[in-house]
């Protein structure tokens, strides 16, 4: 009888653990499924930006810079330390550039705000051309989450 009992017990442990597996095995796949679909979007986004500031060329956009130049600008602080990355030029109804999309960094996943363009100030330091807010992090952080299409 304790064979049986015991050969019982080493079966449901057995399910358990292959309940165990496959629940983790699920979940791995769902978390690199949102992963790919997240960089697919980010992918997406960025050729758009890309596209649109080849397309806008040379023509300042916004604080004297053209399209590229936003792109490649950093957000900073007052004291210079960078809080993001613009991702993409926005533009209103009447083709002016009112917001840029800024992917934050140092908090977790991708996140992504629109940030008005005023209030922006341009900073050039050598080579490199920030833009400054006088944002703190936090309230960056406040603004909403901008989710991304999905491509």
């Amino acid at each position: 009888m304790s064979d049986r009992l015991a050969l019982m017990n080493l079966i449901l442990l057995k399910g358990q653990t292959m309940r165990t597996i496959f629940l983790l095995t699920s979940a791995a796949l769902l978390v690199s499924a949102c992963s790919d679909a997240s960089e697919k979007a980010e992918d997406k986004m960025e050729r758009a930006a890309e596209t649109s500031a080849t397309v806008a060329g040379p023509v300042p956009a916004a604080l004297g810079l053209t399209e590229a130049q936003l792109l490649d600008a950093d957000i900073v602080d007052a004291q210079g330390k960078e809080l993001g990355d613009v991702a993409q030029v926005l533009r209103d109804a009447d083709d002016k550039v009112d917001r840029l999309l800024v992917e934050l960094d140092g908090i977790g996943p991708d996140r992504y705000v629109h940030v008005p363009i005023t209030g922006l100030k341009k900073v050039v330091r050598g080579d490199d051309t920030d833009l400054q807010t006088s944002m703190t992090k936090s309230d960056l952080e406040a603004l909403p989450e901008v989710k991304l299409a999905a491509p």
